[in-house]
């Protein structure tokens, strides 16, 4: 029996997980249970049903969740809110099964430098697809990662065909039920430039040995190239509920997480190399990568207030990846060696800041 910490227990991640839990009470006890306070009506059923030992709305509660004894904490959070949550389950010692990428990103070394070894166990599927094929050889046998991008609602349109996206179709996501944020960040492909960051961070592979490959059918979730020119691939249907099952029982695997492949059907699977004219965001993210420090968590920060901009109608799709470049280019990358805490969250705070002012327009 395994004591699990949700945090963000109302989101995408959070629900699947409960559903996890609800289908395997023999492997899984919920003792902690937060929540960000946009479904208060759900999060009361939850607490009802799964009577933790420790509940609460907000940052602070989700702080203080992640700090207390538990065997995993599955942090579910989206966006830069999740950072201070990742860093306390890392200094309790505790398993972290890591959905919220944004953390990763933003704190870069920061996160790492606090995580023993085998404490952080990715959660995105794609991430989780690499860990799964990473077992399959030594680290100093693979040549490189492979990642694959469904391609999101707008694979084939050019540039100038982006212009007029709207919010609701930028939300039709062809092979994945996400919410908001991430389901527009797989749109701009804003969310697979943090994943090459975040693959570069959990696994050490230097940027120019990770790639991105189009999939439309999300069925291979990633891939790993070993030296002798094999490659593995995990693949499953495209459902959380398989990197979510491994990340709260990791290394095992929870039987019947999720339906598998139907092989007595025809399977076709294609791949396509990526546009990096009509869709700009993952060229960018590497060189936010390569730069380090607090770039990464700049380009997430300048996302965070495009995308919003974005769903109220006050900035077109493709400016939101040119507000990202832009306030890039702004930022002036410290040279300390050593990030803090605070570093990373002023790099946020300042990044907040200009991207309001170039969608505002103000100097």
């Amino acid at each position: 029996m395994r004591d699990v910490v949700i945090l963000g227990s109302t989101g995408s991640i959070g629900t699947q997980a409960l559903d996890l839990v609800r289908a395997n009470p023999g492997l899984f006890r919920v003792v902690g249970l937060t929540a960000g306070g946009s479904s208060p009506g759900l999060f009361d059923r939850q607490v009802t049903e799964f009577g933790p030992e420790f509940h609460g709305l907000g940052e602070e509660a989700s702080v203080e969740a992640a700090g207390r004894p538990a065997d995993v904490v599955l942090n579910g959070i989206t966006g830069a809110v999740g950072l201070r949550p990742t860093l306390a389950a890392l200094d309790a010692g505790t398993t972290l099964a890591l959905a919220n990428k944004e953390s990763l990103i933003m704190g870069g070394p920061l996160v790492l430098e606090r995580a023993k070894p085998g404490q952080i166990v990715p959660v995105d599927s794609e991430h989780s697809a690499l860990a799964q094929c990473l077992r399959g050889g030594r680290a100093e046998e693979v040549r490189r990662l492979v990642l694959t991008a469904s391609g999101g609602p707008f694979r084939g349109r050019t540039r100038e065909e982006l212009a007029d996206v709207t919010p609701e179709q930028a939300m039709n996501h062809p092979t994945w039920d996400m919410g908001p944020v991430i389901t527009i960040n797989s749109a701009t492909l804003v969310n697979k430039g943090l994943e090459v960051i975040e693959a570069h961070l959990l696994f050490g592979i230097p940027f120019d040995r990770i790639e991105v490959v189009v999939h439309p059918t999300s069925v291979v979730h990633s891939m790993v190239e070993f030296l002798d020119g094999s490659t593995l691939a995990q693949a499953s249907p495209p459902t959380m509920l398989i990197p979510i099952a491994l990340g709260l029982g990791w290394p095992d695997r929870v039987p019947d997480a999720a339906p598998p492949v139907d092989w007595t059907t025809p399977q076709t699977w294609e791949f396509f190399p990526l546009d990096d004219e009509a869709f700009p965001a993952v060229a960018l993210a590497r060189s936010a990568g390569e730069a380090g420090s607090t770039a990464p968590a700049v380009y997430n920060a300048a996302n965070e207030v495009a995308v919003d901009a974005f769903r109220t109608g006050r900035l077109a799709f493709t400016e939101i990846v040119d507000t990202v470049a832009s306030v890039l280019g702004q930022h002036d990358v410290p040279s300390k060696e050593q990030l803090t805490i605070d570093d990373v969250l002023a790099a946020d705070a300042w990044a907040r800041t200009a991207a309001t002012a170039r969608i505002e327009g103000t100097p």
